[in-house]
């Protein structure tokens, strides 16, 4: 049986280790559960392992503001203490305090 123990958790503020860009986690999946299409994508030298949390962002960068789908591997954490401005935050989180965005919704 597989367990992985997520790093990093639901609200935090995170930042890509390779790539400009950073965001804010929604949601973990502790092995790869995105399509192949995706992972043969990246490039073959550069492709994380598939046994490892990957994490759904609400990702911003200079230029737009998007949804990404990151290995643990290639976060960090963001030490900036600034917020995300993804337009999304609202749908999901409270308001960012304390370096971290609280949900705002309830689980059934």
């Amino acid at each position: 049986m597989f367990t992985a123990a997520a790093k990093f958790h639901i609200g935090q503020v995170v930042r890509h280790r390779k790539h400009p860009f950073r965001g804010v986690i929604f949601d973990v999946d502790p092995r790869f559960s995105n399509t192949e299409e995706w992972y043969d994508a990246i490039p073959e030298d550069s492709r994380p392992s598939k046994d490892q949390p990957f994490y759904h962002l609400l990702a911003e960068n200079e230029q737009s503001y998007y949804i990404a789908y990151v290995s643990e591997q290639n976060l960090l954490p963001d030490e900036t203490g600034e917020p995300v401005g993804h337009p999304d935050l609202p749908d999901l989180f409270g308001d960012f305090e304390d370096g971290r965005y609280p949900l705002q919704f309830q689980l059934n």
